[in-house]
């Protein structure tokens, strides 16, 4: 807790800046502060030194006066300031803590921190504190209440408006200290109108009469209390009045006076203050805690105070109080806005390098700026930062900074303003460079490492003390930042920045390296091989003159190798690097995916003949089996790393894909069959894949014996099955894939061979990724999948609402565009190689939109036909002759439309005949079962009738016997034997069935009758039967 009176010296980064990063805001500023991400809170700065000999107090002293402060209070003890003449002998803190907290919390106590004040005037009179010392000996901390003094403002209001004069001057005064005295518990809000009016008078008449200053400042004193309602619905009702109130305390910055401008700041100030009043009036009740800094939102009384910095410009002291306020207005977003508007950023940052040997200056303009890029937007803050003027102090605070700053808070001070430094850089409208400041900044960060003598660091040596290892780790994120800038790359080579970056492409051998820790030197490691990824592509000639592709490929054996080292895995690069280098393994491929990307064949070549293939292909092993254990997305990115690197290097060079076959193909087709669902996990397995079959591109396509060893191993099949899953992301790629493998005459069996789910073929599948290709680009088709628009049968949507605009002969047109970007000319191509005929399990939908492909080449040019013809309608008339050519071109394409469209019927047709036979079919087994059932059902009914009715068998035994004479021929042939159809003793109620007991054979066989051809079952024969023929 701090005194009321306190003045407006350093409030720590516990102050109204709560806790502090030196360059890490995790969300507007993603890419500069999350390199000072820390472990822990910054704790609060601890009291400073003063320069006259005193020393910071000792930890039980602060506790000692923490506990008192608000006895004091209890007794009315307060600070009041008086002159400011001893500013200059204080001094901000000496030490901010050196962890730093992982985001800055934006809304901030400036009550937190020990501040320091300008100067202590007197404090109050003796009489006053005795009173206010019998007030607290009747009850300590008690609230009181008091009633409210009623005075008549108007009255007040009616006396300063008259003519000055010495009598009238002393009731004036007299009528505003009695105000002052009745309203001292606090200003209702009915009486701010009124108030309000009583200020302006005031603030008037100060210019002729000094005298006035005094009440002035003692009413303004009183608008830093809470306001007094009498209902709840008072701050609501009395809003627009309080806001108005709020933002005239803005404009009476203008009255010339110091003791009134610092009061107005004071107050100001006294909105953050939370602390309840220790007196309450009766019959009202304080307003909220928050409302007056919501009323001063309001009343938009940050841009006023920002624009009154015009006026104190040459007055330090007030400059300083205003920057306190504005400090605590800063922390909310509104405001931020409001300052944004009146050019606060610019503002603030010429007062940098103003005298003040406190330092507050640059504290409390740099605390401001920081709220500024937290709580608005960080562009516009850096497009005000941007002038000539603006770099040029930052540069020179920096540098005084640097080079004379030699405590602990001097060095987070310089690390804060370096932080706005990056900002600055990444915006190309700032005149980085023609300041010199890109060139300082570069040789800052290079000349440790590349041992140069340089004038702008003559002198200059780091410590290991933690704000210089930050410093270092901003000024590699400079080097990243300015990488961007074409126009800088003359500087990083100057600097000999790719030297000093590949001086960390080494193994860690040692625990620590020179003054830093092992986790600090790692921290470096990584983040300085990550900033020559971006580095390296500007400066190929240098990388190869420094044997970087070497140095890397030695260190990437380290990487996989046995060697017992154990990162650390602390800081933003060092992400799953913890107890292994898959971090360095990282950023070390990152490295190499950077510089063969440029396609350069002298760097790819060096590669190759140093046994890079080889070594890549273990390296994807490695990362490999380290997935099988913990899958992770550094693992996958290593791997797509290497999987790239391959593809660029082999690419177009048969001797490279001859080292790549085998292995190669062994290792890709376990990606090919990764698990579809794996695609949407988040991790980076869509990525992988798509290296996959871009490293399966370049490096097997076109080599035949790696083509054979991929169809071998069932690779079409699998490339089919992943097409199966219609991703759309992948079917292109896929596509491209098999046409390609087309060439080799084994793939078009495999493409035939393949099936799918319930047996889909291949062609199946093609035609139907082109209806859903027709649906996603808006072609229009019938129910039935027929060809609407004859003219133009598969133009997209997008291609009927582009208007006709005349293109030069180099520029391809929309039709041709389409041929790229949509899959329809790979499916067309396939289906070329594999033919339009003949093809099995083709439904009559599927061979309706086989026409269409069957004909798309003639499509398409009929299409650039009618582009043609269109453009040179809208350039000039055609002749006669020309425009009947054109309609003819014309034509033609619509008769093939035509055509396809009665070929597509007659299929449709001849499908619905053979739909019309089978159901034909169908109906005839259903009659002939129909009537199979009505023969059993009286079937069952005779026999029913024979075994119920007598006179009924009888009937049918003579039906049966009658029928049995009528087969029997007419002529009787010699010695034919006769068999009776009467069964002796017969007992049941039906007649005989078809079988028979035959007691002997015909004569002319004397023996059993054998089982033949001729004779379906065997018959029965008895025992008796066969024992007469045996004696016969």
């Amino acid at each position: 807790m701090r005194a009321e009176g306190a003045g407006p010296g350093p409030a720590g980064r516990g102050g109204a800046g709560g806790s502090r990063r030196t360059a890490g805001h995790s969300g507007q500023l993603s890419a500069a502060r999350q390199l000072t991400r820390r472990a822990h809170a910054r704790p609060q700065r601890p009291w400073a030194p003063v320069q006259g000999g005193g020393t910071a107090p000792l930890p039980w002293q602060q506790r000692e006066a923490a506990l008192l402060l608000p006895l004091r209070r209890a007794v009315g003890w307060q600070l009041e300031i008086g002159t400011m003449a001893t500013l200059a002998v204080t001094e901000p803190p000496a030490s901010r803590a050196p962890s730093l907290s992982p985001a800055r919390s934006p809304a901030r106590s400036p009550a937190r921190s020990p501040a320091l004040s300008p100067a202590l005037g007197p404090s109050r009179g003796g009489g006053e504190r005795r009173r206010n010392a019998l007030d607290a000996g009747a009850g300590l901390g008690a609230i009181q209440d008091t009633q409210l003094r009623s005075v008549d403002l108007n009255r007040v209001i009616k006396l300063l408006q008259d003519s000055n004069s010495k009598d009238l001057e002393k009731e004036q005064l007299k009528s505003l200290k009695k105000v002052a005295k009745c309203f001292e518990n606090g200003l209702p809000l009915k009486d701010l109108a009124q108030i309000m009016e009583i200020l302006n008078l005031c603030a008037e008449k100060i210019n002729e009469q000094e005298a006035f200053t005094k009440p002035l400042c003692e009413l303004i004193k009183l608008c830093g209390l809470p306001f007094q309602k009498k209902k709840f619905s008072d701050e609501i009702s009395y809003s627009t009045v309080v806001s108005k109130f709020i933002a005239q305390l803005g404009y009476l910055m203008r009255v010339p006076s110091s003791e009134v401008r610092i009061q107005i700041c004071k107050c100001i100030i006294s909105f953050y203050n939370t602390e309840p009043p220790r007196k309450l009036v009766s019959g009202c009740q304080p307003t909220s805690a928050n409302y007056k800094i919501q009323m001063a939102e309001l009343g938009e009384l940050a841009e006023t105070l920002v624009l009154s910095l015009a006026v104190v410009e040459s007055q330090l002291i007030e400059k300083l109080w205003v920057l306190k306020a504005l400090q605590h207005l800063s922390s909310s977003g509104v405001n931020c806005r409001l300052m944004l508007k009146a050019q606060a950023a610019s503002r603030l940052c010429l007062y940098l390098n103003g005298d003040d040997p406190s330092g507050q200056l640059v504290f409390r303009s740099s605390e401001i700026l920081w709220n500024l890029v937290e709580n608005t937007s960080k562009e516009e803050v850096c497009n005000q930062l941007s002038s000539l003027e603006c770099v040029h102090t930052l540069k020179e605070v920096f540098e005084d900074l640097l080079m004379h700053g030699f405590r602990h808070y001097d060095r987070q001070l310089r690390n804060d303003l370096l932080v706005f430094a990056t900002l600055l850089a990444e915006n190309p409208a700032a005149p980085m460079i023609e300041s010199g400041f890109a060139k300082l900044l570069i040789a800052l960060a290079t000349f440790t490492e590349a041992k140069i003598p340089s004038p702008l660091v003559k002198g200059l040596k780091l410590t290991c003390c933690y704000e210089d290892f930050e410093m270092k780790k901003l000024l590699f994120h400079v080097i990243g930042v300015l990488s961007k800038d074409p126009r800088a790359v003359q500087f990083l080579s100057e600097n000999d920045v790719m030297p000093a970056l590949l001086y960390y492409v080494k193994p860690n051998q040692k625990p620590g390296f020179y003054e830093w820790s092992a986790a600090q030197y790692e921290e470096l490691q990584l983040h300085a091989i990550a900033i020559l990824a971006s580095v390296a592509p500007l400066l190929i000639d240098k990388y190869m003159s420094c044997q970087a592709n070497t140095l890397l490929l030695v260190f990437l054996e380290w990487c996989i190798g046995q060697d017992a080292f154990f990162g650390q895995g602390n800081s933003f690069h060092g992400t799953s690097g913890r107890g292994n280098k898959l971090a360095q393994m990282r950023y070390s491929l990152r490295v190499l995916r950077s510089v063969v990307a440029l396609y350069n064949d002298a760097v790819n070549l060096n590669l190759c003949d140093q046994g890079a293939i080889s070594q890549l292909l273990d390296i994807l092993k490695y990362a490999v089996n380290k997935s099988k254990e913990k899958e992770d997305a550094v693992l996958l990115e290593i791997q797509a790393d290497v999987l790239f690197i391959l593809s660029a290097v082999c690419k177009n060079d048969l001797l490279r894909n001859e080292f790549f076959s085998y292995e190669g193909v062994d290792i890709l087709i376990p990606f090919i069959q990764m698990d579809p669902k794996k695609l949407c996990s988040g991790l980076g397995h869509s990525f992988l894949l798509l290296s996959a079959l871009d490293c399966l591109w370049s490096c097997v396509l076109g080599f035949y014996i790696a083509e054979d060893y991929f169809l071998e191993k069932q690779g079409i099949f699998l490339l089919l099955d992943l097409l199966a899953v219609k991703q759309k992301n992948l079917c292109n790629i896929i596509l491209g894939i098999l046409v390609e493998f087309c060439d080799n005459p084994k793939t078009t069996s495999h493409i035939s061979t393949w099936r799918g789910e319930k047996d889909q073929t291949a062609a199946s599948l093609l035609i139907q990724l082109w209806r859903q290709e027709e649906l996603d680009l808006g072609i229009k088709r019938d129910r039935y999948g027929r060809i609407v628009d004859m003219k133009r049968p598969i133009t997209s949507r997008f291609q009927k609402q582009q208007e006709v605009s005349p293109l030069p002969a180099n520029c391809p047109s929309f039709a041709i565009m389409e041929i790229s970007e949509s899959i329809q000319a790979k499916l067309y191509l396939l289906f070329c190689k594999l033919g339009f005929e003949n093809l099995p399990g083709l439904p009559a939908k599927d061979c309706v939109t086989l026409a269409i492909i069957q004909h798309y080449i003639d499509f398409k040019v009929g299409e650039v036909w009618s582009e043609i013809c269109a453009e040179l309608k809208e350039e000039f008339k055609p002749i006669e002759s020309d425009e009947e050519a054109l309609k003819v071109l014309s034509e033609v394409s619509e008769d093939t439309g035509r055509k396809v469209a009665a070929l597509q019927t007659a299929v449709l047709e001849s499908q619905h005949q053979q739909e019309i036979q089978e159901e034909q079919k169908t109906y005839k087994k259903i009659k002939a079962i129909h009537k199979q059932r009505e023969m059993l059902n009286k079937s069952w009914e005779n026999f029913l009738t024979r075994t119920s009715n007598y006179e009924a068998l009888k009937k049918a035994k003579r039906l049966q016997e009658k029928s049995i004479e009528a087969s029997r021929p007419k002529l009787k042939t010699q010695n034919e034997a006769v068999y009776s159809t009467h069964i002796k003793g017969l007992g049941t109620t039906i007649g005989s069935g078809h079988l028979v007991t035959v007691k002997s054979t015909p004569p002319l066989t004397g023996r059993p009758l054998n089982v033949t051809e001729f004779a379906l079952r065997k018959l029965p024969l008895s025992e008796e039967a066969l024992k007469k023929d045996q004696k016969h």
